[in-house]
This record gives C-alpha cells, sequence and structure tokens, in this order.
C-alpha cells in the first residue's frame, strides 16, 4: 500500500517511478501484476480528440467610460455575455457569424472558423478582433466598444471545459443510401466507413473504470498546462452496462475540467472543423494515477482487445439508434471490422499518436518533480441516471 503523500514525497526527490500506461501494460505481460505494483509510483495516460463541451471563460478589464456588455463577437465567432460586465464564455462549437476574411474573399475559411480555433489563436498568443454591444445604465453608460485583445492583454483566461474525457464511446456508421455529416465526421453511405473517437487501453478513464483514484480536485494535464477536475462532466452516466473487468460497453463517466490558458500551449489545443456539422476542439487531456495497490495495476493492464464499444447506425435520425453489436478496440484498431458480412474499413477520429505524446510529456514532468499528485477532495458521483427530454403528455 502506498498514499499520495509518499508518492508526492518521491516525486519531490525526483526519485518516483513514473510509465505510461502502455509501458506498465507491457511490464505487467513480463513480470505480472504483484512485482508491477511494487515497481511503479504512478502511471500516465493520455487522449487528443474532439471535445466539443469546450470553451474559454475571458474577463477583459472594464473600459473607460464603464461597459455592460450584451452581445459580444470575438474574431466573429458570439461569445456569451449574460454574467458579469466584461465577464465572457467562448464556446468550442460555437460558428463565426462575420469575418474579416469575407471582405478579403475567403469565404470558405471564414465559414469554417468556430470558437475552437479562436481560443488555439489566444492561446498561440495571436491577437483577434473584439466587438461589444452594451446595455447602457448609470452604471455602464457605454453603449459600444471594439478592440484587439490577446492572452496577456486580458486579465483571466482559463478553459472551463463542461464535458471532457468521455468514459468510451460509440463507433459511428451509415446504412442509409446518402452521406451524412456527423460529429464523428464523415459517414459514408451503405456501411462506406465507421469511426471511433476513444484511444482505447490508453484512455484515462478507462484505466479507472469506477473512478477509484479520480476526483473533484484531481490535478491533470490539460492543453499543456495543469488543470484540475470541478465536478462531473455533463451527460455523466456512470451507471452503464459494464464488462466483468468494471469497462463500460458504451458512453459513461465524463469530467468537468479547468486550467489556465494562459499556461497552456497550442499544440495540445487546436480548433477543428467537422463538414456538415460544425466547430469543435482537439484537447490533449492526461490523468496520472497512483499506484496506491495492485488493484490499480490490474485495471491499467486492461488491454484493447478486453474493451469493447457500440457500432451505430446514423442513417436512423433517432436519440435511441440500432446497433450492429459489440466490436473491441483491437479490432477497430485494426483498420477493418465486419459488419453484416461486409468489410468495413475505419478510422479514429483521436490522434493514437498525440494521445501517447499527452502521456509521455506528463510522465517527464513527474520525473522531472514539476507536477505533484493531488488528493481528490470529493468523489465524482456513481448513480447518475440519464434523463432524456421525450415529449410528455401535460
Amino acid at each position: 500500500m502506498r498514499t499520495i503523500a509518499e508518492i508526492n514525497d518521491k516525486i519531490s526527490r525526483q526519485q518516483a517511478i513514473v510509465l505510461t500506461v502502455e509501458e506498465l501494460k507491457a511490464r505487467v505481460a513480463e513480470v505480472g501484476v504483484t512485482q508491477t505494483a511494487k515497481e511503479v509510483d504512478v502511471v500516465t495516460t493520455g487522449t487528443f480528440e474532439p471535445m466539443e463541451s469546450s470553451g474559454a471563460i475571458l474577463n477583459l478589464g472594464q473600459t473607460d467610460p464603464p461597459i455592460k456588455i450584451r452581445q459580444c463577437w470575438i474574431d466573429g465567432v458570439s461569445a456569451y455575455a449574460g454574467f458579469g460586465a466584461v465577464d465572457l464564455y467562448l464556446g468550442a462549437s460555437q460558428m463565426v457569424e462575420y469575418s474579416s476574411m469575407e471582405a478579403d474573399g475567403d469565404e470558405s475559411r471564414s465559414s469554417t472558423r468556430g470558437g475552437g480555433h479562436v481560443i488555439e489563436d489566444l492561446i498561440a498568443g495571436k491577437s483577434v478582433p473584439l466587438r461589444a454591444i452594451g446595455q447602457v445604465t448609470d452604471c455602464y453608460p457605454r453603449a459600444s466598444f471594439e478592440t484587439t485583445i490577446s492572452r496577456d492583454r486580458i486579465n483571466q483566461f482559463y478553459l472551463f471545459n463542461p464535458r471532457n474525457l468521455y468514459q468510451n464511446f460509440i463507433v459511428g456508421v451509415n446504412g442509409g443510401d446518402r452521406p451524412l455529416f456527423t460529429y464523428l465526421g464523415p459517414l459514408q453511405p451503405q456501411l462506406g466507413n465507421a469511426v471511433y473517437s476513444n484511444p482505447g487501453e490508453i484512455s484515462p478513464l478507462l484505466n479507472d473504470p469506477d473512478l477509484q483514484l479520480i476526483g473533484i480536485g484531481t490535478r491533470v494535464f490539460l492543453g499543456g498546462a495543469i488543470g484540475y477536475v470541478t465536478w462531473e462532466g455533463t451527460q455523466h452516466f456512470p451507471l452503464q452496462k459494464r464488462l466483468p473487468n468494471r469497462t463500460p460497453i458504451g458512453p459513461a463517466a465524463t469530467l468537468a475540467l479547468i486550467g489556465d490558458a494562459k499556461q497552456m500551449d497550442a499544440r495540445w489545443v487546436r480548433g477543428c472543423y467537422f463538414k456538415g456539422y460544425g466547430s469543435s476542439l482537439m484537447l490533449g487531456v492526461g490523468i496520472p494515477l497512483p499506484v496506491l495497490n495492485e488493484e490499480v495495476v490490474a485495471h491499467c493492464a486492461v488491454q484493447d482487445k478486453d474493451l469493447v464499444a457500440p457500432v451505430v447506425d446514423f442513417s436512423i435520425p433517432r436519440r435511441v439508434r440500432p446497433t450492429f453489436g459489440l466490436v473491441s478496440y483491437a479490432q477497430l484498431k485494426s483498420g477493418r471490422l465486419t459488419i453484416d458480412g461486409k468489410s468495413v474499413r475505419v478510422a479514429p477520429l483521436a490522434s493514437l499518436y498525440l494521445s501517447r505524446q499527452v502521456a509521455l510529456e506528463l510522465k517527464q514532468w513527474i520525473e522531472r518533480g514539476t507536477f505533484m499528485l493531488s488528493e481528490a477532495v470529493a468523489p465524482i458521483p456513481h448513480d447518475r441516471v440519464f434523463i432524456p427530454q421525450d415529449l410528455r403528455g401535460s
């Protein structure tokens, strides 16, 4: 048995033994769970995938005379202004409404930009235009405001993401007769392709299936900076059916995350666009798992062949769509699936390479003693049910 305090003491002395989750799986195959648990202090996990339920809080600082912003556009993307006078929330999936690029004739590029791209530009240190309309009051007499902002010319700038890190997800296919443009990207008709988004055995929450090590206050790698778990994520559904190894058979737990965007690196925070669907944010997230006992190692030893996801037909426009059953991540990563006797090509939406790089960079932070583990202040709830908005009689 170890404690987080004991592990942190070793980290502070740069004596902690840290393995990425892939390295740990290989070590378990060599020497077994018991010996690996004796040797290793921390396991690092990672993912780099679209997380559209993300966004940034910005505080501009007051103008003179003061303004109470009620409508605002940052580089043509509408930012929510319904709380503080100069507090804004810029959602990753909010699409551009107007852009200076249109004046240059680049309408195609402007129509594919969204909040995720603006967040990436700000993190990269670029300057972006801002236009605001105010509600004139005695306290705030200014009616409008235009300026250019950057991360260094505003007060607070931090990501606050209501839903990140799905614990497992779905595989999308299209059994219909026309192409579909989805949050998984284009799905070709007649089972022309399949797309999955979770990186499988290296994904953070699949290596701690019951969230015994992850709770409110857990320190994480978020966009190249230190972040924290703030709450359960939206659509958190821990009651999903599970395999005997405790991993869910479909979308389950989620986390809400927060972190200082001024410290982030645009390498790990990238705006993206899905044709016919909209904008999103590719985000690198890594979670360190302290090796407190053998059970931690046993869970982290799970392999792609032991993880499954449902194959969902998007051609049926319903909340609950039919499935073609469950497939393992080992099958998905082979690049081919067989569905109804047809061989279907498969591609990941997550970057498996960059997911591994997140885990590796977090490992290096811990080995250098620059990233300490944190005790959770409260657990993530394990009893949330999913409440759909079906039509109900009056």
